[in-house]
């Protein structure tokens, strides 16, 4: 018979101090040598992540060496613009606002994404707000369907599930906000001679949860080996703001205020942090039950979930192909 292993839900904790140098190190290498750059960018929207990244780069290379950029939008949340100015003043970085309205209306983005909302919701107009969202996990079938939350200007909301042509239009539309956001990075990083740092974690680079050619675009991605937790132990060791720790993560692309976990996880991030590690290392699920504080089937669930999502990633992940 086989001995059930214990696993803890503290096999994630790592040493911050030397993964901070050991991060930091490789920033300078890959920058300096490697991508023979001055300094680097960093898109900082108020999350975690972003900060993180921004307190590693200004600790590999110096505050003097980077430039911070700030690229909200028409459904931006006000919170993002002044979390992100609070990173700058942080580090004493220079930092620039591009506001992207002007961009994505020209683009069409608003326009596009409410056409593709009247396909299941026809009154949808002036005043109203959105935003997509999956069943959670522990609600769902095994086929997970979108459904578009709409709140109307006399705060009525309700939840209406949505068509594949009225989903694919609807992120379609809105991915031009990271693809905007980008290009607006590699502005900044040709005009100064910087690199374009990523800001994903491995949750999020591993899973998919990225725009191909926007937010998934970069030079170098310093945080995308470690897991969400991680993430916000190093937060706390480099001083991240705690207001920004405390953050709950959002995607801050739709009108309405959505968590990452409504949107695309289903799970809570250190459930899914844990069902990531013990999938990447062969754990049964069975051994992973007391440190995730779920029961067996839904770690096996989360697993197939998990085996889904590279499925869709991989294309995200791909290089332009060549005939030769």
């Amino acid at each position: 018979m086989r001995t059930r292993s214990t696993i803890s839900a503290d096999i994630l904790r790592l040493d911050p101090a030397a993964e901070t140098e050991r991060i930091t190190a490789w920033i300078r290498e890959t920058v300096s040598h490697n991508l023979r750059r001055r300094g680097a960018v960093i898109g900082v929207s108020g999350g975690i992540d972003s900060s993180v990244v921004a307190f590693l780069c200004a600790r590999a290379l110096g505050s003097e060496r980077i430039q911070i950029l700030f690229t909200p939008e028409a459904d931006s949340s006000p919170d993002s613009l002044r979390l992100g100015r609070m990173v700058a003043d942080a580090l004493k970085a220079k930092s620039a606002l591009e506001d992207i309205s002007a961009i994505l209306k020209g683009a069409r983005c608003y326009e596009r994404r409410d056409d593709s909302v009247r396909l299941v919701v026809p009154e949808y107009g002036d005043g109203y707000k959105c935003k997509i969202v999956l069943p959670g996990l522990l609600d769902a079938s095994r086929y997970s369907i979108f459904s578009v939350v709409v709140q109307s200007p006399d705060g009525q909301t309700r939840k209406i599930r949505l068509t594949p042509e009225a989903y694919l239009g609807i992120v379609a539309a809105t991915n031009f906000k990271q693809r905007a956001r980008k290009m607006m990075e590699y502005y900044y990083a040709d005009l100064l001679q910087y690199a374009v740092a990523g800001t994903p974690n491995r949750l999020e680079y591993d899973q998919g949860f990225f725009v191909k050619n926007g937010d998934g675009a970069a030079d170098f991605k310093p945080i995308a080996h470690l897991y969400k937790s991680q993430v916000y132990q190093l937060a706390a060791y480099l001083g991240v703001p705690e207001e920004i720790r405390r953050r709950p993560p959002t995607t801050d692309t739709y009108s309405l205020e959505q968590s990452q976990e409504e949107f695309y996880f289903t799970l809570p991030l250190e459930k899914m942090d844990l069902c990531l590690y013990g999938k990447d290392r062969g754990i049964p699920p069975a051994d992973l039950v007391a440190a995730a504080g779920m029961e067996e089937d839904l770690v096996e669930r989360v697993y197939a979930m998990i085996d889904s999502k590279r499925k869709v990633a991989k294309y995200l992940h791909a290089h332009s192909l060549v005939v030769e």
